[in-house]
């Protein structure tokens, strides 16, 4: 397999990772991207808890380690998580892995969104892995950092909200949550507002309750909304899917703009805005950088390891979103 940009962050010209990519990501040891593949890893295992059909419903995570030019399953003191392709019944099921690295890099490189650290790695035999760096430990001292996903705060279980449980809350809900739980909320309201604008136009309809959490500062030992991640673009797998995996607001309320059209449009996310105490000017400044940045959107595409008739149609989605924010 022939590579031409780096397999972290995609800049062009690279055949494996560049220097700041063996720095950031794996703490200057020299990783190739094509690797040996535990044979456990080989296996495109899954399991199906929820009753919609949805990418974490299907993909498998692994703790892993880099061994000797190999990767390698381990119990505890995984630093990286590793996604095969998955199984189930998904579009395009081959470039799940890579969708979800060049989504990741799109809210990291032209948004500015704070994501964990990921890459591309290929086996052998040319099969694409998505991988990503674990952030819940202290580097320093190595120590794990104090971290609850939303479903946790929220006290939502399979047991107690049945197998779409996920599912089954509001983003507004979940502002008020980390109203109550960060320490400095109205800063994380406003990259939580972020993210939810990000997760919409990029049509990433499983950003579900468990998929945002909170974790410890390792710095100031506050509590903050952890990195993004598990950011892609579910739509291209899943034609017909949700907008968004969860309503906007809390309970039966929608917008007459909603009420006209049955999808959220600007005036959706300026009531929204509202709703989570975010006030029109702060609202203007967030939302506005979501609209002017089309061709770096284009280029990332284009120098991803999406195939070329499925970058158009990553592109072309993203411009579909667009024309809604800017309606």
């Amino acid at each position: 397999m022939k590579i031409k940009n780096c397999p972290g962050c995609l800049k062009p010209n690279y055949s494996s990772f560049c220097p700041r990519c063996v720095r950031v990501i794996f703490n200057d040891e020299k990783i190739e991207p094509i690797v040996n593949i535990d044979p456990e890893l080989a296996a495109r295992t899954f399991a199906v808890k929820e009753t919609r059909l949805s990418i974490s419903g299907v993909q498998r995570k692994h703790s892993v380690v880099f061994r000797e030019g190999a990767v390698k399953i381990v119990i505890s003191g995984g630093r990286y998580i590793l996604k095969p392709i998955p199984g189930g019944r998904l579009e395009y099921i081959d470039f799940v892995p890579a969708n979800e690295h060049l989504t990741m890099q799109m809210a990291k490189q032209v948004f500015k969104l704070k994501t964990a650290e990921c890459g591309m790695l290929f086996s052998k035999s040319g099969e694409p892995y998505y991988f990503t760096k674990r952030f819940d430990r202290d580097i320093s001292s190595g120590k794990k950092l104090i971290m609850e996903d939303f479903a946790q705060i929220a006290g939502k279980t399979e047991e107690t909200g049945g197998g779409d449980y996920k599912y089954s809350f509001s983003y507004e809900k979940m502002a008020s949550l980390i109203m109550e739980f960060t320490t400095a909320p109205k800063i994380e309201i406003e990259i939580f507002f972020s993210l939810i604008i990000f997760n919409y136009l990029f049509s990433n309809g499983d950003a579900h309750i468990k998929n945002f959490s909170i974790i410890e500062d390792n710095v100031t030992g506050g509590r903050i909304l952890s990195p993004a991640y598990d950011l892609l673009s579910t739509g291209i797998h899943i034609p017909g899917e949700s907008d968004m995996a969860l309503d906007l607001f809390e309970g039966d309320f929608v917008t007459t703009a909603f009420k006209a059209g049955s999808k959220y449009t600007k005036e959706d996310f300026i009531v929204f805005a509202q709703k989570i105490g975010i006030n029109n000017k702060r609202f203007t400044s967030i939302y506005e950088q979501f609209l002017d940045r089309t061709d770096k959107v284009y280029e990332m595409t284009d120098r991803s390891f999406l195939r070329d008739d499925i970058k158009d149609i990553y592109f072309k989605r993203y411009l579909e979103r667009l024309e809604r924010l800017k309606y």
